[in-house]
C-alpha cells in the first residue's frame, strides 16, 4: 500500500463510521432525560449534530478501527461505542476551541458560539454560555457512551480512563498553547514539541490505539513507551503541517485563506522558524503583521514569499519528513507482533499526514 493510496483505505472506516454516528444522534433525544418544555435542549443537541456530521477525514476513528486490526481482523464488540466517543470529545473541542478563536466558521458551516450568536443577538451572555455548555455536554456524552456500551465492566472502566486522561492532557495542552503566544520571545522548539504532544497527539493518535487495543483484548499499558512515542512523533507531524499550510498552503485546496496564525499573533512552527530566519525590515515586516487581525491578503502573501526566499518551507518540510521516518521505524518495531498489514498501515500513516494538502 503506497502513500499515495492511503486515503484509499479510509473510506470504508468513514462510511461505516458515518452511518453509525447519524444513527446515534436520532437516538439520543430518547437516551438524553430532557424536560418536555425546554425548547433550548433539542437547538443545542442539533447544533451538536450539525457540527459533527459536517465531519473532517475522521482520521481518529481509522486510527482506533486499525488499532483493533493490529490484533485481529476479525469484528470487535465496542469499536463503535469508542468511535463515538473519540468524535464527541472531538466536537467538545471544537465548539471550545471556536469559541476561544472567535471563529465563525468551522467545516463549511457556522460554529456553535456563532449559530447561537445569530439566534439570539440581544443575549451575548445567554450565547456564550450555552456555547460552552454545548461542549460541555459533548464532552459528557463521549463518556457516556462508553458507559453505556454492552461491555465488560473492567473494559468500560479502562476505555472511560482513556478518555478522561486523553481530555485532560488536551486542556493542560491548550492553556500552555495560549500561554505560549503570551512569552515576550518564540519559544523554542521543545516547548512547540510538548504543546504539539498535549495538544493534539495524546487525543487524536494515542487515545484511539489505546481504546482500538482495549477493545481487541490487549492491555495498551504493556506498549506505553512506544505507543507514546508513536503519537507524539506523528502528532508533531500533523502540527507542523498545520502550521505549515496555514502559511505556506494552496488556499484553494484548503478551502479556507492563509494567514490565521499570523492574524492571531501565534507562535506557531511556521511563525516561530520564520522569525528565527529574519533580521531589519523583513522582521519588522512580520512583527508588525504579528496579531494584527485586519492584516490584508496582500501582506500575507508578502511574508510568505519572505519565508520562502529564506527556504523557510523548505526547511520545515524536511522537519517534518524527519519526524514521520522517526514514527514510521517505531511502527516497523511492531512487524512480527501484530498483524503485518495493520503494521503497514501505522508505518505510512506519519508520511502521509505531512504530504496531504488540507
Amino acid at each position: 500500500m503506497s502513500v499515495a493510496r492511503l486515503p484509499d483505505r479510509l473510506v470504508g472506516h468513514q462510511r461505516r463510521f458515518e452511518k453509525r454516528f447519524a444513527e446515534y444522534f436520532d437516538g439520543l433525544g430518547s437516551v438524553l432525560d430532557v424536560p418536555a418544555f425546554s425548547r433550548f435542549t433539542p437547538e443545542c443537541l442539533q447544533l451538536l449534530r450539525e457540527l459533527s456530521m459536517r465531519g473532517g477525514k475522521r482520521m481518529r476513528v481509522v486510527l482506533l478501527y486499525e488499532a483493533a486490526r493490529l490484533v485481529t481482523e476479525e469484528p470487535v464488540e465496542g469499536l463503535d461505542a469508542a468511535a463515538l466517543s473519540v468524535e464527541l470529545l472531538q466536537t467538545h473541542g471544537l465548539v471550545h476551541d471556536d469559541l476561544i478563536d472567535d471563529s465563525a466558521t468551522r467545516r463549511g458551516g457556522p460554529t456553535t458560539y456563532y449559530a447561537y450568536r445569530e439566534r439570539y443577538p440581544a443575549h451575548p451572555r445567554a450565547a456564550l454560555g450555552l456555547t460552552v455548555l454545548a461542549g460541555d455536554l459533548a464532552l459528557a456524552l463521549s463518556l457516556r457512551v462508553l458507559l453505556d456500551a454492552g461491555l465488560p465492566a473492567g473494559v468500560r472502566q479502562a476505555m472511560v480512563e482513556v478518555q478522561t486522561r486523553a481530555a485532560a492532557d488536551t486542556f493542560v495542552g491548550q492553556i500552555v498553547d495560549l500561554e505560549r503566544d503570551f512569552a515576550a520571545s518564540a519559544p523554542d522548539v521543545e516547548v512547540l514539541h510538548d504543546v504539539a504532544d498535549r495538544k493534539t497527539a495524546r487525543y487524536s493518535v494515542l487515545a484511539p490505539m489505546r481504546l482500538g487495543l482495549l477493545a481487541a483484548g490487549v492491555e495498551p499499558g504493556a506498549h506505553e513507551d512506544e505507543l507514546r512515542r508513536y503519537a507524539r512523533l506523528t502528532g508533531i507531524c500533523g502540527q507542523m503541517r498545520d502550521d505549515w499550510l496555514d502559511l505556506f498552503g494552496d488556499e484553494a485546496a484548503m478551502g479556507k485563506p492563509t494567514g490565521g496564525d499570523l492574524r492571531e499573533g501565534r507562535h506557531s512552527y511556521a511563525i516561530t522558524r520564520l522569525l528565527a530566519a529574519v533580521t531589519g525590515s523583513e522582521r519588522a515586516t512580520v512583527e508588525a503583521a504579528l496579531g494584527d487581525r485586519s492584516c490584508a491578503p496582500d501582506t500575507v502573501a508578502e511574508i510568505r514569499a519572505i519565508g520562502e526566499r529564506h527556504g523557510v518551507d523548505a526547511l520545515m518540510e524536511d522537519d517534518m519528513r524527519r519526524h514521520a521516518e522517526q514514527a514510521r521505524r517505531v511502527a516497523e518495531g511492531w512487524r512480527g507482533r501484530w498483524r503485518a498489514e495493520a503494521v503497514d498501515f501505522f508505518a505510512r500513516v506519519p508520511r502521509w499526514s505531512v504530504e496531504r494538502t488540507g
